[in-house]
């Protein structure tokens, strides 16, 4: 079940609604938890037992690492392990048994699907762990708060990465309201639009020229396919970011924000400060600060980025591409700590300019799994072994103009800085956003209604 579907929007939203807020207060975190359990458990039923052995090994050892971390240091060590290592392996068997297996020529194992959202649920659940070790957080006695916290239904599948310490409080207490309610509903139906209008119209496009390129690649097909593949990506997760903000609003959740505008940045530095903004969080507190951080000299902070980055290209997938992604955004990032980033920090333009192209060339890597077509679109890119374009592709571009064009806009944070001047020089017009965010969701029911199955991309993470 997607959220970008008619049966999420019209069966099972309003039903856990209802369910939710005719339950007494002291339920409803029990409603939330069986809810996320069925929400989850839609598509692959058989995962819920993966996602409950994860749950329970990690209420379970809390309760170890916080009787033994101020008497015994070791022992509440040793239950901190055994909880991460409980929690990696399961998150290692399903998303890298077959590819270490097949890179070394051991057997593999048929059958193996990959649990949805893992990787996020994983993370959020050793960041619990450690932080309990850490003596920043109590320990969760309440095992249906600790479970709903893990299955949180808006942020389950595809983040934002939300920490136990973002939500402890708001676990035990929270306080829904009409207005919150309100603004949870134009969030969704942002982030709605956003998936249904601009990330899937991009990928039909991208897909189109991918598909043209096979029989006469050009170098403009070739640049087009990596600018709608930028936009595709960024609507895509935004959007779906902007939903799991607004649902948790609907239940009186705060989660934090994941984007904040990453075309615009001026550097990679600030792209990834601006990108998947709970996962860069996540590894610089439970990683790269750990192993020295900065702390240590430039050369070992050097090798702590690029710990980092090998990591954060593995935990997107169990593919070489996606290794070779972490690496080509490291190698950049060490640039800029090096030498770069006073440069661009002169010339914003140009900062830009350099960034968008970094950027735009790290999503064909993420885009092909295979790294003969990587290097292949990289000549395109550059005119070798290509036409400069050809009649379809000059079609092609003249086409889908303004829809490059709107979807440019949107990647920038002139549409709300406009609306928020209109809003305060006319409060008026407050109502005529709230037609006008009616009339977007009767547009994106109508997509709905027209498109067939379309997943998010950051669910095979």
């Amino acid at each position: 079940m997607v959220f970008s579907s008619l049966i999420f929007v019209f069966a099972y939203l309003p039903l856990t609604l209802l369910i939710y807020y005719i339950s007494p207060l002291k339920l409803r975190n029990l409603a939330l938890f069986a809810l996320s359990l069925v929400f989850y458990g839609w598509g692959a039923p058989r995962h819920i037992l993966v996602m409950v052995v994860s749950i329970v090994s990690a209420y379970g050892f809390g309760f170890g690492i916080e009787k033994c971390r101020d008497s015994n240091k070791r022992l509440a060590r040793l239950f901190l392990i055994l909880s991460i290592s409980v929690n990696l392996g399961i998150l290692v068997f399903f998303k890298y048994y077959n590819f270490f297996a097949g890179t070394v020529g051991l057997p593999q194992i048929a059958g193996v699907s990959l649990p949805i959202g893992i990787s996020f649920y994983t993370f959020q659940i050793l960041s619990y762990s450690i932080d309990l070790y850490r003596n920043t957080v109590p320990l969760s006695k309440n095992i249906v708060d600790f479970g709903t916290y893990v299955t949180l239904f808006p942020q389950l599948i595809a983040g934002p990465i939300v920490r136990y310490q973002d939500i402890r409080e708001q676990l035990k207490e929270r306080k829904e309201s009409v207005s919150l309610f309100a603004a949870g509903v134009s969030r969704f139906v942002l982030g709605l639009g956003k998936k249904l209008i601009l990330a899937d119209g991009a990928a039909s496009i991208a897909k189109s020229l991918e598909t043209a390129a096979g029989f006469e690649p050009t170098v403009i097909g070739t640049w087009l396919i990596m600018l709608f593949y930028s936009f595709q990506i960024y609507f895509d997760f935004s959007g779906y970011s902007d939903m799991a903000i607004g649902l948790g609003k609907l239940f009186g959740f705060h989660f934090p924000e994941n984007f904040n505008y990453p075309y615009i940045a001026k550097s990679i530095t600030e792209f990834w400060r601006r990108w998947h903004i709970t996962l860069s969080t996540w590894f610089k507190e439970y990683v790269y600060i750990p192993l020295g951080g900065n702390r240590a000299g430039r050369g070992r902070s050097y090798f702590n980025l690029a710990v980092v980055w090998f990591l954060t290209g593995f935990w997107h997938g169990a593919d070489w591409n996606y290794l070779l992604w972490g690496v080509y955004f490291c190698v950049f990032l060490i640039a800029e700590k090096a030498f770069l980033l006073k440069g661009l920090e002169k010339r914003p333009w140009v900062g830009r300019l350099y960034a968008l192209l970094v950027i735009g060339f790290g999503w064909m890597i993420f885009f092909h799994n295979d790294l003969g077509l990587i290097w292949q679109s990289a000549k395109h890119l550059f005119g070798f072994g290509a036409a400069f374009a050809d009649a379809s592709v000059a079609y092609e571009l003249l086409r889908v103009l303004p829809f490059a064009a709107v979807c440019a806009m949107g990647c920038t944070p002139l549409p709300r800085k406009l609306i928020s001047r209109i809003k305060e020089r006319r409060p008026s017009m407050e109502y005529v956003f709230a037609v006008a965010t009616m009339l977007l969701f009767l547009i994106c029911v109508a997509y709905m209604v027209n498109n067939s199955f379309s997943p998010f991309l950051y669910f095979i993470f």
